[in-house]
């Protein structure tokens, strides 16, 4: 039987190892610049950082609550963020978020 997270239907696996979070979720400078000037905090930052990650994994946008902690913890840490920050996107903002990481 097929993996749940190999289907039409993508989920985050329930263990990600850390060569796949290397291997998939490691910012590059450039999409760290690019999500930079796009986002007004540190909360927007992340959260547009993990939204470009896992659209690039995924191929979909997941809800920000459906992201493993280990994955927000190591795009966090990935860009120097401090311990505290939560991903947050505003609701008014979170279409426009969406067609920027499809564009990108």
């Amino acid at each position: 039987m097929t993996s749940i997270e190999r289907t039409a239907y993508p989920r985050f696996k329930r263990l990600i190892s850390a060569h796949e979070l290397h291997l998939f979720f490691s910012p590059s400078r450039d999409e760290v610049e690019w999500a930079a000037a796009r986002a007004g905090c540190d909360e927007h930052l992340l959260a547009q950082l993990l939204m470009l990650k896992s659209y690039q994994r995924m191929g979909c946008f997941p809800k920000l609550d459906e992201v493993p902690d280990t994955v927000v913890d190591f795009v966090r840490r990935a860009v120097d963020l401090p311990e505290g920050t939560v991903p947050r996107a505003a609701n008014r903002t979170a279409e426009r978020q969406r067609t920027a990481v499809r564009q990108r």
